[in-house]
């Protein structure tokens, strides 16, 4: 029992330390880029932001 537990804590570690060095954001780029990508999580932001604010409105009127 107790093998399992430290084999299972030494694969994880080493996933965890591995994982990283697999990952990346985007990929290089050949002139020199350092901006990185928006995508459309700033837009479903700003959309569940006026959400929000459009319930609190109806809300207040409400009352």
């Amino acid at each position: 029992m107790k093998s399992s537990i430290i084999f299972n804590t030494i694969c994880l570690t080493a996933i965890m330390m591995l994982l990283p060095a697999l990952l990346h954001a985007q990929p290089s780029f050949s002139d020199d880029v350092v901006d990185a990508p928006v995508d459309g999580g700033l837009s479903l932001l700003i959309a569940g932001g006026i959400g929000y604010g459009m319930k609190k409105v109806r809300e207040k009127r409400k009352k």
